[in-house]
């Protein structure tokens, strides 16, 4: 659409889980108060997120001439990537599997409805 923009960051190396506690804190903010959330927020899943959603920011300003004061955070997520699936020994010869997680975050920008200013 014409009033929203997006930015996607794909294979990173933590398990999406742990980003959506982060993405559910941010969505339906306003951008600016989103970041400082993130900025504030003492987990590696908040440094990522907040490199997607800065990404988001300068795209609706670059390519869809958006003003980021009336921008807020549409959908912030983080999906499941390919999973590297690893084997660890254990007891009597078994094999125990460790599945390293990885996601594709996502965040989507949308400038606010002019009636709704």
């Amino acid at each position: 659409m014409a009033n929203e923009a997006r930015a996607e960051a794909k294979y990173l190396r933590i398990s999406p889980l742990k980003v959506n506690f982060i993405c559910k804190e941010i969505r339906g903010k306003q951008v600016d108060e989103a970041l400082s959330i993130l900025r504030f927020t003492p987990k590696k899943g908040a440094r990522l997120l907040e490199k997607v959603l800065n990404s988001a920011i300068a795209n609706a300003e670059h390519n869809f001439n958006l003003d980021r004061e009336h921008l807020y955070v549409d959908k912030a997520y983080a999906n499941n990537a390919p999973v590297m699936k690893r084997w660890r020994p254990k007891a009597k010869g078994a094999a125990y599997p460790i599945l390293k997680r990885s996601s594709h975050i996502g965040v989507v920008v949308r400038e606010i409805e002019q009636e709704d200013r």
